[in-house]
């Protein structure tokens, strides 16, 4: 029996490597395989393990850090071609796989410490793959949360400079404030207070903290009130506030909930018809606080869409898409404790509620 190096036997036998490891590839059941992976992946593999394997039978051994440094480039320009971090940690077990397979059926009498040396190139490049597509994702993810924040940086800049030449022509007198002025105004400011609130909202579930507090319903709903107002004045809305008992309370992050509702009632200000009404009303029953925003914007398709996707498609015109906001709602209600719940008004409207255990003011 003649004895090969490890790296001998795979260059002899490439051909046959790569053959066996795309059928091993293209038959496995998940993660699928890409028709570039095949043709142009599979060779690199090879070719990379190859290489080290080669660099193993010089006077030193391939250091771990040598191969993790080799792996963390090839894995690197993988992940920048568009595959899966499956699809390259389970493409060099494949390849790993084909060779040993090979290598038995051939009796290629390899010494037991080069297939160590294989499983251990094995090991570290796929941890070093694992590891730079981590520091990427994360890398991403900082990019779009700087981006994102940005964004949102522009946007406020763009609003206040927007309110104060719009405050600046109020107060030289040029124009009334009950005019297009004043009404440009008012939308700066509200559309101001809406993004400063998601922006708190987010940094507190983020930090998974709530700040819980004794809070008055009633306090709480005529704070709400003054921006809602005006935000529904300029859709051209009207918005009514129920009287709500004063003895109502509940213990919950005061800024979630508010910023919860209001998202609430922003979706229901978009999607309700020109001079329809939004109600904004809450009540106690059985140790529990229900506050409900009714729109009407016309209803659910069907009640088994209100139950099955709860923010989903609405009857009016916006039918096939529902604003922003909704999923932040259902995580800031979650995290105070409460629920979101959703019913239909065929040909009507829709009532979205925030169901709260109660706590009565001392």
């Amino acid at each position: 029996m003649i004895r090969l190096m490890l790296h001998d036997f795979v260059s002899t036998n490439r051909d046959e490597l790569l053959s066996r490891t795309r059928a091993k590839v293209a038959s496995r059941p998940w993660p699928s395989a890409s028709a570039h992976e095949l043709e142009s992946g599979i060779p690199r593999f090879l070719t990379q393990l190859s290489e080290t394997l080669r660099l193993e039978t010089g006077r030193l051994p391939y250091s771990d850090a040598a191969i993790g440094s080799a792996a963390a480039r090839h894995g690197a320009d993988l992940l920048a071609e568009g595959y899966t971090i499956s699809q390259v940690v389970h493409d060099y077990g494949d390849v790993c796989q084909a060779i040993t397979e090979l290598a038995v059926e051939k009796e290629a009498g390899i010494r037991p410490e080069e297939f160590h040396t294989l499983n251990r190139c094995l090991d570290t490049a796929i941890a070093e793959a694992v590891t730079e597509y981590a520091r990427r994702q994360g890398e991403a993810t900082l990019d779009q949360e700087a981006e994102r924040f940005g964004q949102m940086a522009h946007e406020l800049r763009n609003l206040l400079q927007t309110a104060f030449l719009s405050f600046d022509i109020l107060k030289a007198g040029r124009v009334g404030i009950t005019g297009s002025t004043g009404a440009l105004l008012g939308r700066s400011l509200v559309r101001l207070g809406a993004l400063i609130d998601s922006a708190l909202a987010e940094v507190r579930l983020a930090a998974s903290r709530p700040q819980r507090g004794r809070v008055s319903l009633v306090v709480l709903l005529d704070e709400i009130a003054v921006p809602a107002r005006l935000h529904a004045e300029y859709r051209g809305i009207e918005l009514t506030v129920k009287a709500v008992d004063p003895s109502l309370g509940v213990d919950v992050d005061k800024h979630l909930l508010a910023s919860a509702l209001m998202n609430l009632l922003q979706n229901a200000f978009k999607y309700t018809r020109e001079h329809g009404r939004v109600t904004l009303r809450a009540q106690g029953e059985d140790g529990r606080v229900r506050i409900e925003v009714e729109d009407e914007c016309g209803g659910f398709v069907n009640d088994e869409m209100s139950r099955s996707h709860p923010f989903g498609d609405r009857r009016n015109r916006h039918r096939s898409q529902l604003g922003l906001g909704l999923s932040s709602t259902r995580k800031a209600v979650r995290a105070i404790g409460g629920e979101v719940h959703t019913h239909n008004l065929p040909g009507k409207g829709c009532v979205f509620g925030i169901d709260l255990p109660a706590h009565a003011l001392g």
